[in-house]
């Protein structure tokens, strides 16, 4: 029975329902300005909700993401402000990225530390690295001339729609078309599914673990792009904000199942939406960051008891431990 009902379309019908409810009852909801902060929040949070249904679908996790995405922004716009060509300060910020995205790649797939550690090490590690010799100063502000087309990726519009939106669904096209045509994506999915048979139909397994950990972390830059230049500005100190539940809520009530192999962008989206209009509501409510906190604890552990039931464990998985 549990196994006949799609996660998907209950997610959908309940954002639906949340935005409804939020719309007559609380006062300022509707308002043009908290709707673009909506859609804001929304498509930085899809964003990284992309990266990382990525690495879940391929049976890991990278709790890094919300260190790499405000220190190799911040890094780049201090660059930026110290007289650098924007063009190549943005190269270094890729550059970064791509680096951190390669040792949790190796971590994991050649050192064989599990994710869930090596990235939260890592995470810890970049943000350590980040304050000492690359940004000293908490939060970076975009200075200079903001004309260039670079400052409006997080606050223009294109035919009325904001560009974050745009950006996230590229993100999330890009990621479908990887996923589904293209042999990596299918690689992620076959190791995600099962690695040993994985390895045995010749999937090279760990060089796509890193190519996987490398994709993960250039989607991180790219969501902090959106952030630094939707706020005209990025503080360091995201890293140690419990967004990254956020972002692990989003996937995992949008469906995608921790066992590995399992979901799309799809699901992303749509748990996107349902998190984002929960999170604006408890803003609005004036709800403590406590009680946030502990609404989000409970939703998480209701979307994991849901994706249990609907996803149940191999014994592969019992043996090596989920993700």
């Amino acid at each position: 029975m549990l196994r006949g009902l799609s996660q998907e379309r209950i997610v959908l019908v309940i954002a639906v329902a949340l935005f409804v409810a939020f719309s007559v009852a609380l006062p300022g909801f509707l308002d043009p300005g908290n709707l673009l902060s909506l859609v804001q929040n929304v498509s930085i949070l899809g964003i990284l909700g992309v990266g990382m249904a990525i690495a879940i679908i391929g049976r890991g996790i990278d709790l890094s993401v919300l260190s790499t995405m405000p220190i190799s922004v911040a890094w780049m716009l201090s660059l930026v402000n110290g007289g650098l060509p924007l063009w190549l300060a943005l190269l270094c910020a890729l550059a970064f990225a791509i680096v951190v995205g390669i040792i949790n790649g190796v971590l994991i797939a050649y050192v064989e530390i599990p994710a869930i550690f090596a990235t939260l090490a890592m995470g810890i590690a970049i943000y350590g690295f980040g304050k000492a010799y690359l940004v000293p100063i908490e939060a970076v502000y975009i200075g200079g001339d903001r004309s260039s087309w670079f400052y409006s990726i997080g606050s223009g519009r294109v035919l009325g729609v904001p560009t974050p939106v745009i950006v996230f669904a590229l993100v999330a096209l890009v990621a479908w078309l990887f996923l589904r045509y293209l042999k990596p994506g299918r690689f992620i999915y076959g190791m995600g599914d099962n690695p040993a048979a994985a390895r045995i139909t010749g999937i090279p397994v760990r060089p796509m673990i890193v190519v996987q950990y490398v994709l993960i972390s250039i989607i991180a830059l790219i969501a902090g792009i959106v952030m630094a230049t939707a706020l005209s500005q990025i503080n360091t100190r995201l890293a140690l904000s419990t967004m990254v539940y956020d972002v692990i809520l989003v996937v995992v009530l949008g469906g995608i199942g921790l066992s590995g192999g399992k979901g799309g962008i799809r699901n992303v989206i749509v748990g996107t939406i349902l998190i984002g209009i929960l999170l604006n509501g408890m803003t609005i409510m004036n709800l403590t960051y406590t009680v946030q906190s502990i609404l989000k604890s409970v939703i998480l552990l209701a979307a994991i008891v849901v994706d249990t039931l609907l996803n149940p464990r191999d014994e592969q998985t019992a043996q090596h431990g989920d993700i």
